[in-house]
């Protein structure tokens, strides 16, 4: 049912979007609908999956469905309630039934200290005119820079062929790059004031910081401007857009395509991105943005788990000096890559799109490709092997490893002590007498008083533990790990030895 739900919520909103593209001329003076609509799309999508989530036991939730899930049907009127919305019914941002649900019965002020709460009756919703004040404020800048800047950055510029004749490469991608962020401008201006407009009627409350005597009022949070703006990858600067429909996307559509107790893949990033695409409308520029969106994030976890740890010392969180530089590289790459991937967004016709991607040579989607390729193609090992050997945690773990291991003398001395023991033991192969000894046998080894074989597997142990020169001899914890490795290590070349022996005899007996 959430399917079918999701299904027929999709189908109607893209009914509208094709009515509004083949069959209506488009007139400013008129409202579109399928702006809201999109909203109620979130909302209702939501509400089905919650309702399914509330018939489900409660250990095949996660905490966050299970947070959300619905017991019981609300009535028709907190239903029409949440779904009209007032503070949020034409822009955003959506939010689920829950936050409803606890906002109209007053639970979500619970945590509200008494002698905060205003009035001499103690209202239960906290004071806030003046974060909702700031909001508005916020909005209004936006506004004024977005008026300010758009005459000197445009579009149509760029459609007329002027860029391309009186400006090189080099320059035209950054023209991308601020051209996008004049598109930008819009959309923090108006999910600015609609998050005030929440704010000022309570349902933005998030909760009391007691370590900051201050009040938290980020629940329907739809953009995080400074975020984006500063974003040194793709991950970073979609988390802070377009918030509220990252996480629907996230929770409703992204996590429910994986396959029960399998962790999302290419296919789930691929679909999400095709639904947001195909959420925004039917015209072509949101296909060709979504999917080169779904790319890039692809390509940006490939560079964060190859290069990033390049520039780490080797415990993996701290940075080198050239950190710094590699940060530096990063914003630059992931703000012209969302400036030229942002482009047919607005421009949404198929040929005056890809026109747009070929003033600067369709750069981003070949070095995507390219990128896919090298780490994932046919010599994706050997190039993420090499990244590795530049990597100090990558080195350091190795290293790590290769002191469990036996060097070439240690392995000839439990060899030679392997192989006289069970040459002794031919007739009686597939019960052999020589075990293991004891780790107190082999720190107490003498050679006066116990046979070869001991002192050879004596002597390899001391060998292999003086090489771990941070174990000490009152670390029990430490000597006990390096042991267990060197008992497995020696176990193998027994049973490899025995092996041999075995067929060597099998051998004479034919």
């Amino acid at each position: 049912m959430p399917w079918l739900n999701f299904l027929f919520l999709m189908s109607h909103l893209a009914y509208n979007h094709i009515h509004a593209q083949f069959f209506n001329d488009y007139d400013p003076t008129k409202v579109d609908i399928t702006g809201a609509q999109m909203v109620l799309v979130m909302k209702l999508s939501a509400f089905g999956w919650n309702v399914y989530d509330g018939k489900q036991p409660e250990s095949l939730l996660s905490p966050y469905t299970k947070s959300r899930a619905i017991k019981k049907h609300p009535n028709i009127l907190p239903y029409i309630g949440y779904v009209f919305f007032y503070a949020s019914l034409l822009t955003g941002p959506a939010f689920d039934y829950a936050d409803y649900d606890k906002f109209i019965h007053g639970t979500l002020f619970d945590d509200v200290p008494e002698s905060k709460r205003p009035g001499k009756a103690k209202r239960r919703i906290p004071r806030s005119g003046a974060v909702a004040l700031k909001k508005v404020i916020e909005g209004a800048f936006w506004a004024v820079l977005f008026l300010k800047v758009a005459p000197y950055f445009d579009i149509k510029y760029v459609l007329s062929g002027n860029l391309v004749k009186e400006h090189g490469f080099i320059y035209r991608i950054f023209y991308f790059w601020i051209l996008g962020f004049t598109f930008r401008l819009k959309y923090y201006t108006i999910w600015t004031i609609a998050e005030g407009a929440c704010i000022l009627s309570g349902i933005g409350y998030n909760g009391y910081d007691a370590e900051t005597d201050s009040f938290k009022w980020n629940r329907v949070q739809n953009i995080d401007p400074w975020t984006f703006e500063t974003g040194q990858n793709v991950h970073a600067c979609l988390e802070s857009w377009n918030m509220n429909t990252n996480k629907w996307l996230k929770n409703y559509v992204y996590f429910r395509i994986a396959k029960k107790g399998k962790k999302p893949g290419f296919k789930s990033t691929l679909f999400t991105f095709a639904t947001s695409a195909f959420w925004h409308g039917t015209r072509p520029g949101y296909y060709l943005t979504f999917v080169q969106g779904a790319l890039l994030q692809s390509v940006g976890k490939i560079f964060r788990r190859n290069f990033r740890p390049m520039f780490l010392e080797k415990d993996g969180k701290t940075p080198k000096v050239t950190k710094k530089l590699y940060d530096i590289v990063c914003y630059f790459v992931t703000q012209l890559a969302f400036g030229y991937a942002v482009q047919p967004f607005v421009i949404l016709d198929f040929k005056q799109s890809v026109y747009c991607w070929s003033t600067t040579y369709f750069y981003v989607p070949i070095v995507t490709l390219v990128t896919i390729f090298v780490f994932k193609g046919p010599y994706g090992k050997t190039v993420a092997k090499w990244c590795k050997s530049h990597q100090a945690a990558a080195v350091y773990q190795a290293e790590q490893e290769e002191k469990r291991k036996l060097t070439s003398t240690e392995t000839t001395q439990v060899t030679n002590a392997f192989q006289n023991r069970l040459e002794k033991d031919r007739e009686n192969i597939h019960s052999p007498s020589l075990g293991l000894p004891s780790l107190e046998d082999l720190e107490a080894v003498d050679k006066d008083e116990i046979d070869q074989e001991i002192k050879e597997l004596g002597d390899a142990w001391k060998s292999f533990r003086g090489r771990r020169s941070s174990i000490h001899d009152d670390d029990f914890e430490g000597l006990r790990d390096a042991y267990n490795n060197f008992s497995t290590e020696i176990n193998d070349i027994f049973s490899k030895k025995k092996d041999d022996i075995k067929k060597d005899m099998k051998s004479h007996q034919s």
